[in-house]
């Protein structure tokens, strides 16, 4: 399997300014080799990496970058081409690659050699060609059989320089599960994040005081002179506002995500077309601060990883659809609460959906319904969440402990 971890790079001044030499090259490439696409018919990226040796004959700066570096400034290139074709062939009306300016282009890779992880006088330090020795914070170790395929570094619009390590284990992913005994639908939502068929509500992240300091210094930065060094410097603060805002948000989705994927043999949810959902009118900045994309995808991934059933289900008429008796019954948004007109069965709105998501999981996987009927799992009306068992706020013991229980 593949993984990416992170890890905060520490370099000197005069290696950050020569890591920031050797972003701005690798975006000269980039822009060179696009010129060279819009005048040259049928060109690869293999054919155009084979230029890169007598390249280097005139072009003599490209002799401080290792050779592999060089390779996949090119390969992007090609690589970003081909995310456009594809999204053509799907519809999508796209225009033409464009020229790369110096904060469009903020990284670059290693690929098979040219770098190493040393453990110097106790510390660990990331040795790449061309570079040397660059200290960094070693959070948390490799595991003992993996091997480093890639290095990616990138200069974040903070200033902050990270390493991204790809590693590959020798190790196949766990085979899932085929007796299910612990499944879960989930119904994400805005003020209740997500809503499970157990019960479980769980509260979205308060982020209003990160919001209201991205505010403010986006509004401080409105006033200064565009260029100037005060601009600049206010620049890196609306930047660290923003790394703030997204740090938080992406803990919090990935306790949640990890959650449920160890938690559980089968995780069904909704296929969400997120995109769509923000451009539709109204409440567009929360549905895109809940960041339901994100969420899913790293659920999918830490399932694989745990070796659970994840199933993405057509999400149409989840929330109408009876779970007792399956008769669609049209409610407005502001109606919290399920009452079906055909069969009286009453429970929570969220609820109801994740339970008609999760039946329709197992069906995809070929598995029956649950065991519990919906009559028998949700609780009396007139509670204040309906069917739900326990409400758990963001980073509540009861979550920390279940999480650590299965670790």
């Amino acid at each position: 399997m593949n993984y990416n971890y992170r890890y905060r790079l520490n370099p000197s001044d005069a290696l950050e300014e020569r890591l920031a030499w050797t972003v701005d090259t690798c975006r000269q490439v980039y822009n060179h080799f696009l010129h060279r696409l819009n005048r040259v018919d049928d060109s690869s990226a293999y054919s155009e990496q084979k230029r890169l040796p007598d390249l280097k004959g005139w072009w003599t700066d490209l002799k401080q970058v290792h050779s592999k570096v060089l390779q996949k400034a090119v390969q992007r290139l090609y690589d970003n081409l081909s995310t456009l074709k594809g999204r053509k062939d799907n519809g999508y009306r796209v225009g033409t690659l464009n020229w790369k300016g110096p904060d469009e282009y903020r990284s670059f890779t290693y690929s098979q050699s040219g770098f190493e992880l040393k453990n110097t006088s106790g510390r660990t330090r990331l040795w790449l060609s061309k570079l040397g020795e660059i200290p960094l914070t070693f959070h948390r170790d490799l595991p003992d059989d993996v091997e480093i395929k890639t290095v990616t570094v990138k200069q974040e619009p903070t200033g902050n320089w990270y390493a991204v390590l790809g590693v590959e284990t020798p190790d196949a992913p766990p085979e899932k599960p085929d007796e299910l005994t612990d499944v879960v639908g989930i119904d994400v939502g805005i003020l209740k994040y997500a809503h499970d068929t157990d019960g479980t509500a769980v509260k979205s992240p308060d982020l209003s005081d990160e919001r209201e300091r991205l505010e403010r210094a986006q509004r401080n930065l409105s006033r200064k002179e565009y260029g100037s060094n005060n601009y600049r410097e206010q620049q890196r603060t609306v930047a660290r506002r923003h790394a703030d805002l997204k740090r938080k948000r992406r803990d919090f989705l990935h306790k949640l995500s990890a959650y449920y994927a160890r938690e559980y043999d089968l995780v069904a949810v909704e296929d969400l077309d997120t995109k769509g959902l923000v451009e539709l009118p109204g409440n567009s900045r929360n549905r895109a601060g809940a960041a339901w994309g994100t969420f899913l995808r790293m659920l999918e991934y830490k399932c694989e990883r745990e070796g659970t059933h994840f199933v993405a289900v057509d999400p149409k008429g989840t929330t109408k659809e009876c779970a007792a008796c399956g008769v669609e019954t049209d409610k407005p948004l502001w109606v919290r609460e399920h009452s079906c007109p055909a069969c009286g069965f009453t429970a929570d709105r969220d609820w109801n959906a994740a339970y008609n998501i999760l039946v329709r999981g197992l069906k995809k996987v070929g598995t029956g319904c649950p065991e519990s009927t919906p009559a028998e799992t949700a609780l009396p009306t007139g509670t204040s969440s309906v069917p739900a068992k326990r409400v758990v706020e963001t980073g509540s013991p009861t979550l920390k402990e279940r999480a650590k229980a299965s670790e």
